[in-house]
């Protein structure tokens, strides 16, 4: 047994096991039958039995689901940054997150269409309780995030994690996804928080951190959505935020926002990948000798490199007009736009709550008030 066994993904000798384990189960009929609506069961079935390695389950299966994903609930996907990436290259993309399965699935498929090293993504095992979704998680090179340990334990599965992340990046030549904080941002704002950094350090054999930093290629990654399918699902969270009290998670909940994150609609996404931070960890090495403080600053640059770099849509600066009140920013959206957007307000929260109809604009707005932190004028 090897060590990395209760997080692992599939090694490709397992995978035609695994997909005989699911074949029959009612989830993955659905998703074949959403993914192929024109092919009998007979046929994608057969297809499935031929296969014994995870890149061909992503490329002939997963990545055929995430462009009908595309097709049917969004405008679109852009990107930018992708053709700086070096081909044959693993790296370490730290993203900011905003949906629990399509943030990681979308960077692969642009990772595939460019002709790079798609990655191991790091999932929390409260959203794969379910036997099916954890063995197809592990068929789609996912790697578990184990969530609510005592202390110690906790210590140990960070150190196991990090081994694991090092691993995949300096020996198998495999990238790594991994979101910038445990959990989705909830309210807009994202920025890096330092415990993932200090994670990620546990596996560094290097005298100084930032060397190791620098030998796993970190490039920060910034995707948006015009419209977050998910935004009224985050809503009791926040209000549970805003009146100080504990949010307790309702039954089911993390099934049905991984359900609505990918079929909701979500009209216009931009994925940009930044450049890997050489120059900038040679500069905090160069600064700094606390590690702590070093940690810091790479947070800083990580959150700088994503906040400035995050598409604006026009549903963001409609929703800081109207939260602060102002046609400042009337020029980048139309009429139709804002009342499009107005209409959505009305439909999906309690009007009468003002708390939560600012907490709703505000999860929109904030990337235009973050923005505004790298550019005077929008």
């Amino acid at each position: 047994m090897s060590k990395f066994d209760p997080i692992r993904p599939f090694y490709d000798s397992e995978v035609n096991e695994g997909i005989r384990s699911v074949l029959h189960h009612p989830m993955m009929k659905a998703l074949m039958n959403f993914t192929f609506p024109d092919v009998e069961e007979s046929v994608w079935k057969e297809q499935l039995l031929k296969t014994h390695s995870i890149r061909d389950f992503q490329v002939n299966f997963i990545y055929q689901s995430v462009q009908k994903v595309l097709q049917r609930s969004s405008e679109g996907l852009t990107t930018s940054g992708f053709e700086k990436l070096e081909k044959n290259t693993s790296y370490l993309f730290i993203s900011n997150h905003r949906d629990i399965i399509l943030d990681t699935s979308l960077l692969n498929v642009s990772l595939y269409d460019h002709g790079l090293v798609m990655t191991a993504s790091a999932i929390g095992d409260n959203l794969v309780k379910k036997d099916f979704l954890l063995k197809l998680s592990r068929l789609n090179r996912n790697f578990l995030v184990l969530r609510g340990l005592p202390p110690r334990e906790l210590l140990q599965s960070s150190k196991l994690m990090s081994e694991y992340i090092g691993q995949l990046l300096l020996r198998e030549n495999r990238s790594v996804w991994i979101a910038q904080r445990e959990g989705r941002t909830k309210d807009g704002n994202d920025a890096t928080h330092q415990g993932v950094l200090k994670m990620l350090a546990m596996g560094s054999d290097e005298e100084n951190v930032m060397d190791y930093f620098k030998k796993i290629k970190i490039v920060p990654v910034s995707i948006s959505y015009e419209y977050d399918p998910t935004d009224a699902l985050k809503m009791p969270q926040l209000m549970a935020e805003a009146n100080n009290e504990i949010y307790i998670k309702e039954k089911n909940e993390d099934f049905i926002t991984l359900l609505s994150g990918i079929m909701g609609q979500k009209k216009r996404i931009h994925i940009h990948v930044g450049d890997a931070l050489h120059k900038e960890i040679d500069e905090i090495k160069r600064k700094q000798d606390n590690s702590n403080r070093q940690i810091q600053c790479l947070a800083q640059v990580i959150d700088d490199s994503i906040l400035s770099t995050y598409r604006l849509w026009p549903t963001n600066f409609i929703a800081y007009d109207i939260l602060h009140k102002t046609n400042k920013h009337s020029h980048l959206y139309t009429e139709n736009e804002k009342s499009l957007f107005e209409r959505r307000l009305e439909l999906k929260i309690d009007n009468t709550n003002q708390v939560m109809v600012d907490s709703f604009l505000a999860m929109y707005s904030n990337p235009v008030s973050n923005k505004l932190n790298y550019h005077d004028a929008l």
